[in-house]
């Protein structure tokens, strides 16, 4: 028989890889979060509540909690109603260049949120060189309006619409043509079968883009960073900043019950979505292709136009502000053809140290990250998809857990959990490059991940059964048989991860040190200091990388399962 010619041994390499993939999501996604939660409660291995009531009876705590409550819901309001209504144009009409569109919609969600705060602030104050040219700034001595609680809400909202178009725009794909037809058949409008049929069947997306926005809002730190601090609002990520780089290690007891406060909010809420959707029953009893799109007829080009001209003036216009901020000498001089400089790309390239090492340190931290990631992405997908058990189920949220949650807790369970000399080794690597590598892996291992098990979905497993019984090892089969046919797949996730490591903020604002300062950190350095010109300059030369990758894989979409390139229609 040929079952007999499968060789003594052959799944030890299966069970061999499975164990490691096994300690290592335990390593980088569950011991950081336990260490972090002995921290609040039990510091020093002794349990003790002194840090929770320090925490729970300080006012400025519950300032910052009603205000990243408020910032959170506020943005997440704003998000789902641009974002949803752009989902449905884009999805359910002959609108035209759809993809170009998408690509541009969903720039926010690919640039740092710190880079797209950085070019707001450059086109709504009296200093903006980009109004000063058009003769639109305010006077001097104008408060920037968006250094407050609204500023913080809008740019949210701004930054995370496209999750709300993505999600959303993802369960449209799948609606049923049928259902629509059947309701246009019977003398209904478009509108009331979007109002009656397609919204109801679309909770699911929605609940799920509302959840996704604010445990996104909750945990960002870049948005709070360049708009509240000046503006004296803080929110929980940016006051555990200021707690942690003004009073040091010696706060980390306080500091991890706060994080465990955001942690709480995001996983209750994540909770409160799982509530809402088993309450109702979605499913459908009918699936066929795509629904044909609504014909706009004469509407199209003003609803077009409309789109465009809304979506260009969110994205491009601060985009274009901030170039003209980096293009002039100094911050407040209006841009001119005397004044139009190239200094301060040539400052942060070539003569500010700091930013040299920057541009390596997240260049270099992102694309390991990225292999290293991809080379994880690749195995655990295997037994994710083809072999099925509670154990892996486990393994899958274990591994979903460090992207779940927000950012700023990710941080200080790092900082916890390395702070001192690792086991064994008798070193730290607290301070270090290596402690934000182990970050990016554990964020952002998710976004590998979620691409490569698309593409296992996509393969037919019949081939590499024929070459198990045939008698090639697990190495064999993953190396001839199964990384060709997902490659693509694993080189998208790659580029994901790639872009959005070498934007991050939230993570190395508390990690970094001298000597490992990433662009994020410059950036928020640049903008703190007043230097906003050289701020400019830098978020300018992240954007051209981020745009640059992100088009480049245009070049092999067509090997991509659909929904993998999220600027991909």
């Amino acid at each position: 028989m040929m079952l007999g010619r499968v060789r003594p041994g052959l799944f030890r390499q299966d069970q061999i890889t499975l164990i490691l993939l096994v300690l290592l999501v335990l390593a980088l996604s569950v011991a950081p979060l336990v260490r972090l939660v002995g921290e609040a409660i039990a510091p020093g291995g002794t349990f003790s509540t002194a840090a929770l009531q320090r925490a729970w009876n300080s006012p400025i705590v519950w300032v910052a909690l009603r205000n990243s409550l408020e910032t959170s819901f506020g943005a997440t309001i704003l998000a789902m109603m641009f974002g949803g209504v752009v989902a449905l144009a884009v999805t359910l009409t002959d609108l035209r260049a759809r993809n170009a569109f998408v690509f541009v919609f969903v720039m926010p969600l690919i640039i740092a949120p710190q880079v797209m705060a950085l070019a707001w602030l450059q086109i709504s104050g009296p200093s903006s060189a980009l109004l000063n040219l058009l003769g639109l700034a305010p006077p001097l001595g104008t408060k920037n309006p968006l250094y407050s609680r609204e500023g913080i809400i809008l740019l949210l909202a701004v930054e995370y619409s496209p999750l709300v178009f993505l999600t959303l725009r993802a369960g449209l794909r799948a609606l049923p043509r049928e259902l629509i037809e059947a309701g246009l058949a019977s003398g209904a409008s478009k509108f009331t079968v979007v109002r009656t049929i397609i919204l109801p069947l679309m909770t699911p997306s929605l609940v799920a883009g509302m959840a996704l926005v604010f445990v996104s809002c909750l945990g960002n730190f870049g948005v709070p960073a360049f708009l509240g601090i000046p503006g004296n609002y803080l929110t929980l990520p940016t006051l555990i900043y200021q707690r942690l780089s003004g009073l040091g290690p010696g706060v980390l007891s306080e500091v991890a019950v706060l994080s465990m406060f955001i942690g709480s909010i995001a996983i209750i809420g994540i909770l409160v979505q799982d509530i809402m959707l088993r309450r109702r029953d979605f499913r459908v009893a009918t699936t066929s292709i795509a629904a044909r799109a609504f014909e706009l007829g004469r509407w199209r080009l003003p609803v077009e136009i409309t789109l465009w001209a809304v979506t260009l003036f969110v994205v491009i216009m601060p985009i274009l502000g901030l170039l003209a901020t980096a293009l002039v000498p100094a911050y407040g001089v209006p841009l001119n053809a005397k004044s139009a400089t190239s200094q301060n790309f040539a400052y942060v390239i070539f003569e500010h140290a700091a930013s040299r090492r920057a541009l390596v340190n997240s260049f270099t931290l992102s694309a390991v990250a990225a292999l290293i990631v991809t080379g994880i992405s690749v195995l655990l997908a295997y037994f994710l998809v083809w072999r099925k058990s509670a154990l892996l189920r486990w393994l899958s949220i274990a591994a979903e857990m460090p992207y779940a949650l927000p950012g700023v807790v990710l941080s200080i369970a790092c900082i916890l959990l390395f702070l001192k000399p690792l086991p064994v080794l008798g070193f730290s690597i607290y301070n270090t490059v290596w402690i934000l590598l182990i970050a990016y892996l554990a964020r952002f291992l998710v976004l590998g991940l979620r691409p490569v098990i698309s593409g296992y979905h996509q393969m037919d497993r019949a081939i590499e059964e024929a070459a198990q019984v045939a008698g090639a090892g697990f190495l064999r089969r993953l190396v001839t048989i199964i990384l060709p046919v997902v490659a693509p797949v694993a080189a998208a996730g790659a580029i994901l991860v790639f872009l959005t490591a070498f934007n991050e903020l939230t993570l190395s604002a508390l990690l970094w040190s001298s000597g490992t300062e990433t662009l994020g950190v410059v950036v928020f350095s640049f903008e703190q200091g007043g230097e906003s010109t050289a701020a400019a300059a830098v978020s300018i030369l992240t954007i051209l990388v981020t745009i640059g990758l992100a088009l480049s894989t245009l070049l092999f979409h067509h090997k991509l399962p659909q929904g993998v390139l999220p600027w991909r229609d």
